[in-house]
């Protein structure tokens, strides 16, 4: 606990007049993949994938095997990162959905506290679908709006080649996705003068479409053409994080450096089992295969060597461990807040037991992993319940709830809480208004927006919008 209590005593001093060394704070990476299933890691024997990056990233810090997104698809995680609260409080329910204007987020947080803020890659929280466009400039849920200073942003999914938003304005770039953000990232980081910076990496990759090049998907020639492409996809951005790693390195900064990786959710039905690593289910259900994703942290400074963790965690306590990290309360958080910190775990505690349940809210769906057991409700409103032992069964095949009725009460208990607790939020019960903002953005695909109208003649040339595009102008 040295490391939190000096934190502490330095931020202390600060608030006297004392001046705190930018060079005392860590700088904070946010990595996460599109779509990589909780299986799509070398360190878990898949067979035939490799990620030396990731393994040596594993092998060098912590491995989580049982880490969370903060929902079964993308946007909801990505809403959870930002802010520690189940998505469903935040306004993104589903995919595509817009976060709301009045939640308060990480990049704000740390922007307040004299942070450099960064975003790059897929943003997919301004209620835009379809793939993924460059953010306007005016945009109200923009990464800018939201905490950070600097922004070169996608709306959803990207590929090859992208046309990307550098705040407001559209640069076209050449290469893998993976490496062109990485490689704008460090060129971000090597600006910073020694940090302290806060940098969020939102790839595109693994999701579809699956566009890999020839020396990538090279390796898979023996599969079908989409997993060459999706494994491909898969390869680069591993090759990515070590470019990544390798930069931090060059620039003297990596041991001061916290990197935290993971995916957005559980891995696509195409290429499961594997993708999942034989979990039940995948990305879009709440099964572990939907929910359960690849996570790592990197921090040589207090991490010094690879350690793996049973102990479950998640996308929600990534905002507070970092609030705990800078000896920072809670009030720079929305409440109520799903996650906890995990400094103690970071710090080397050996401690197996979680001490709050991770609970989870997707349409009318819910779960909650209280660390050995997890209680399923498929259908909310009819609530059914099934109880599984995740260490003794992970692939959820027993429903143990009659067998375990005294741990199903109280499950059940935290549940009806967890619960309650949520569907208030989403009445805005959450904000000081006491009201969601009337003035939320919609949910909606670009191509119905007029604001991209005027790109449309350079877009149907392009073969990630071209089909989606061409259709929609052929139905008008």
């Amino acid at each position: 606990m040295l490391l939190r209590t000096t934190l502490k005593l330095l931020l202390a001093l600060l608030c006297f007049g004392s001046i705190l060394q930018a060079d005392d704070r860590p700088n904070i990476v946010f990595v996460m993949s599109d779509d990589q299933g909780w299986g799509q890691m070398g360190y878990y024997n898949h067979p035939f994938l490799k990620t030396p990056n990731l393994d040596d990233m594993a092998s060098n810090g912590l491995r989580f095997d049982r880490f969370y997104a903060g929902g079964p698809v993308c946007s909801p995680t990505r809403a959870s990162v930002l802010t520690g609260r189940t998505h469903n409080r935040t306004g993104v329910w589903n995919h595509g959905a817009p976060l709301r204007t009045q939640e308060k987020t990480i990049a704000e947080a740390l922007r307040d506290a004299g942070y450099a803020t960064a975003h790059f890659g897929k943003w997919h929280l301004n209620g835009i679908r379809g793939p993924g466009v460059p953010v306007l400039g005016d945009d109200p849920v923009s990464p800018g709006m939201v905490g950070f200073d600097t922004w070169l942003t996608v709306t959803n999914f990207f590929d090859i080649d992208p046309v990307m938003s550098r705040q407001g304005e559209f640069e076209e770039f050449e290469g893998d996705s993976s490496e062109i953000i990485v490689d704008e990232a460090l060129k971000y980081m090597a600006k910073q003068k020694g940090g302290p910076f806060f940098t969020v990496i939102w790839y595109g990759s693994p999701h579809d479409p699956f566009v890999a090049t020839e020396e990538d998907r090279a390796a898979f020639a023996d599969q079908s053409e989409a997993s060459q492409h999706h494994h491909g996809e898969l390869v680069a951005l591993d090759r990515s994080i070590g470019t990544l790693r390798k930069g931090l390195r060059d620039m003297g900064i990596a041991d001061n450096t916290l990197v935290w990786y993971c995916s957005d959710n559980g891995g696509l039905p195409a290429f499961s089992p594997v993708a999942v690593g034989g979990l039940r289910g995948n990305k879009g259900t709440i099964w572990e295969g939907g929910l359960r994703v690849p996570g790592l942290i990197e921090w040589p400074n207090v991490v010094k060597e690879g350690r793996v963790i049973k102990h479950p965690a998640g996308v929600v306590d990534m905002f507070p461990t970092v609030l705990d990290i800078l000896g920072m309360d809670l009030s720079s958080m929305l409440q109520p807040n799903d996650g906890m910190s995990i400094l103690s775990i970071i710090e080397g505690d050996s401690s197996e037991i979680r001490p709050k349940p991770l609970g989870f809210h997707s349409d009318n769906r819910a779960a909650i992993v209280d660390n050995d057991f997890k209680l399923v409700i498929e259908d909310i409103d009819g609530g059914v319940f099934q109880l599984f032992d995740l260490v003794v069964d992970p692939k959820e095949s027993k429903n143990i709830l009659y067998e375990q009725s005294e741990k199903a009460s109280d499950m059940i208990q935290k549940y009806v809480a967890f619960n309650d607790s949520v569907q208030g939020s989403m009445d805005g019960v959450d904000y000081p208004e006491g009201r969601v903002n009337p003035n939320q953005p919609p949910r909606v695909f670009w191509w119905e927006m007029e604001a991209y109208e005027p790109f449309f003649e350079d877009w149907l040339k392009r073969p990630e919008y071209g089909a989606r595009l061409r259709r929609h102008l052929d139905s008008q």
